[in-house]
């Protein structure tokens, strides 16, 4: 499956719908760039509800449409890898509920990844989203960065094969975010660097603020200051998207402030 969310190379120029879809998408306009595309078959199916999956993810918003897209995707399913990857757009779908207290469908993501794992080969093109969306449930979920890891990892050496920077992007940051956490302020400020680096060149607008806002957080003043600013402009022009950003941009009171200085 070429086209799923969290996955692909930015604009394509030998096809146009494929450049308009991913114009709309790099700037939050996820139900724009479904508009464009016609469910007639697995592919263009499967892309569309990936489009609105993601959408969830990113807005807290739109889950109805995304369901509707994606019992779509999975009626005209028919290869192991296009059930595969329908399985696991549902399983990214209950996870975002799931994070974002909507509902409880910790079970339904685990078992629609489980489902997807064991119908995408191990080495397809879109085993390596799989894996980063495991790690994403260990990470987020399940609380274990030990098998978080694991699975960023196969996730990152999968991106690299198959060429996906923007999947390279995810699994630099989350990487990054697990040596945070461990205090290894070096490895997570390079894996920061290589993320906002890619999505910058890509021109994936929606997920730049983000990993402006995680270099921030590995940096040093006044850097780490100028890099939240320019992630607080950038959430500003995007409407407030992603919706989860907010927290982490939120400004510090005095005395904490003072604190981390």
């Amino acid at each position: 499956m070429a086209y799923t969310a969290m996955s692909g190379n930015g604009t394509t120029p030998d096809d146009p719908l494929q450049t308009a879809v991913w114009r709309l998408r790099s700037r939050a306009c996820w139900a724009d760039a479904a508009a464009l595309l016609q469910p007639v078959g697995a592919d263009a199916a499967l892309q569309r509800a990936a489009l609105l999956v993601e959408r969830c993810l990113y807005t807290e918003q739109g889950w109805e449409e995304a369901e509707d897209a994606l019992r779509t995707a999975e009626a005209l399913a028919h290869t192991d890898d296009e059930r595969g990857a329908a399985a696991c757009e549902r399983g990214q779908l209950a996870y975002a509920a799931t994070l974002h207290q909507v509902r409880d469908r910790a079970d339904e993501a685990r078992a629609a990844l489980g489902r997807a794992a064991a119908l995408i080969a191990p080495g397809a093109p879109g085993r390596a989203l799989l894996d980063f969306r495991r790690g994403l449930l260990a990470e987020n979920l399940t609380r274990s960065p030990q098998a978080a890891r694991a699975a960023y990892r196969r996730a990152h050496a999968g991106a690299v094969a198959h060429a996906d920077p923007l999947l390279l992007s995810f699994t630099w940051r989350h990487l990054a975010g697990l040596a945070l956490r461990d205090g290894e302020l070096a490895e997570a400020r390079h894996g920061f660097s290589e993320s906002l680096r890619i999505r910058e060149e890509l021109g994936y607008l929606v997920g730049t603020a983000p990993a402006l806002a995680s270099l921030a957080d590995a940096e040093v003043e006044p850097e780490a200051s100028r890099l939240r600013e320019e992630a607080r402009r950038l959430f500003r022009l995007l409407g407030g998207v992603p919706t989860w950003l907010s927290r982490q941009l939120a400004p510090l009171p005095p005395a904490a402030g003072a604190a981390t200085a």
